[in-house]
């Protein structure tokens, strides 16, 4: 997709911009943690917290996937609810709370994320740098 296409989708919403001047920006197809409710939000953060493995996680979309560790299906992330300064990669191990996604509250995603083992010998991006100059994550 076009840096000038972009900034004329109505779909798309900014992230943040780095120091550099640099605009993140990544779609908001679903409630995320802005848009959430106070009530939603308290009811996610005091519940269970779950273990899983990141299936995949595109940071251009803003979105992926986590595999519970107990099999069942694979749970929607945002990348508004990853609370770490690095990008989750294939195979990160992560815990994570859950939310029901409106308006038939029949599905949840992924709130509260945080890697708690990376995937060793995979390069860790951070949010605030341009992709191509991701760093390595140091756990």
């Amino acid at each position: 997709m076009s840096e000038a296409k972009d900034k004329d989708s109505p779909s798309v919403s900014p992230r943040s911009h780095d120091s550099k001047g640099h605009n993140l920006k990544v779609p908001s197809p679903l409630p995320t943690r802005r848009t959430r409710t106070v009530s939603m939000s308290e009811k996610a953060h005091a519940g269970p917290t779950f273990i899983g493995t990141v299936k995949s996680f595109c940071r251009e979309k803003g979105h992926g996937f986590i595999q519970p560790t107990d099999g069942s299906e694979a749970v929607f992330v945002h990348i508004s609810d990853i609370e770490e300064d690095f990008v989750p990669k294939e195979g990160d191990e992560v815990t994570y709370k859950l939310c029901p996604i409106p308006p038939k509250m029949e599905k949840c995603s992924a709130v509260h994320v945080h890697i708690k083992h990376p995937k060793e010998g995979v390069q860790h991006e951070r949010w605030d740098l341009p992709p191509s100059r991701g760093q390595q994550k140091d756990k």
